[in-house]
């Protein structure tokens, strides 16, 4: 299937599974953040300092983080909960999540915000080291695949730490009486470019045939929005925690709401270099440790998603 302190500095930019209105979401895809206060700061250490040489698996980190002090972390921070911008701060399940795992391995987790479909080749260009941002893990991810099975890239490793299947999202009241991907034949959908919800609706348009089914994708998933809800289209796609949220706070809950059952149940993962296995087989023993601690949980229930929590960390169990 299938789907992030105390200031924070705002950096020129460019960005898709969120407490702001949908409008104010667009705005914030529109800017390149870093989150740098309470989400990530516990456990952290100024750069380059030795302070967190205490904690539990900072010992475990590759020897430039440890000297660093922080690892940077791309996301695409307009995807209410998991991870969207409010009052200047990324914040949602991923910052929380984030800032648990820091206190594990010692060192800050800096997010920083870009368009979707660019936070990969971002990881392979070293501009971050991890990239969380309700992406799914997938076959095609791990091997640097495109759409059409082309090798593309060295593709990348996952550490699976979600679970979500993905749900339709339109306009409140269900005008058109969409309620399965196969009411969208003939009609407009809008979408976020370069997720898998994309390549779900590809999918679908192939399967609509000559009942042509029409695609219009974004860079942000608020402006996908944004389209269903001006009625140019009929229905976006997402995760269902992140449609439940968009469809309970968006214009007080008169703006969309979720129609049907959730499909192509799925994991999501945090992106590392497949260079970079030291890294991961740290994270991957610091969300065990804090699944253990019951901070995991903690930051789940927070944003009502404990239904997509995982047992245990898993790497590059996607399909």
């Amino acid at each position: 299937m299938t789907a992030r302190s105390t200031r924070c500095t705002t950096a020129a930019k460019t960005r898709t599974s969120r407490l702001a209105a949908v409008a104010a979401i667009a705005v914030a895809g529109s800017v390149l953040l870093t989150a740098c206060g309470d989400q990530t700061e516990s456990g952290s250490t100024k750069e380059g300092g030795t302070a967190a040489n205490s904690a539990p698996l900072f010992s475990k980190l590759p020897a430039d983080i440890q000297k660093a002090g922080v690892i940077k972390v791309g996301t695409d921070a307009s995807y209410a909960p998991m991870e969207f911008t409010e009052n200047g701060k990324i914040v949602g399940v991923d910052p929380d999540v984030a800032a648990a795992l820091a206190k594990q391995l010692g060192v800050k987790l800096e997010f920083t915000s870009g368009t979707f479909d660019g936070l990969i080749t971002g990881l392979e260009s070293g501009r971050h080291s991890l990239v969380m941002s309700s992406m799914t893990d997938n076959k095609k991810r791990q091997e640097g695949l495109d759409d059409d099975g082309k090798k593309i890239g060295k593709g990348v490793d996952f550490v699976d730490y979600f679970s979500s299947g993905v749900s339709l999202l339109v306009k409140k009241g269900n005008p058109q009486g969409i309620n399965s991907l196969d009411d969208l034949c003939g009609k407009t959908v809008a979408v976020q470019r370069g997720t898998i919800y994309e390549d779900t609706f590809k999918a679908q348009a192939t399967k609509c045939g000559a009942n042509k089914l029409t695609i219009q994708a974004f860079d942000t998933d608020a402006e996908a929005q944004t389209r269903v809800k001006a009625g140019g289209a009929v229905a976006d796609l997402n995760d269902y925690p992140v449609a439940a949220y968009i469809a309970k706070t968006s214009g007080g809950g008169k703006d969309f709401e979720v129609v049907g059952n959730q499909t192509d149940v799925g994991l999501m993962g945090i992106a590392v270099s497949k260079d970079d296995t030291q890294l991961r087989d740290a994270v991957k023993e610091a969300l065990d440790a804090i699944i253990k601690d019951g901070t995991y949980a903690e930051a789940l229930k927070k944003w009502d998603v404990e239904d997509s929590a995982v047992k245990s960390a898993t790497i590059n169990a996607g399909k």
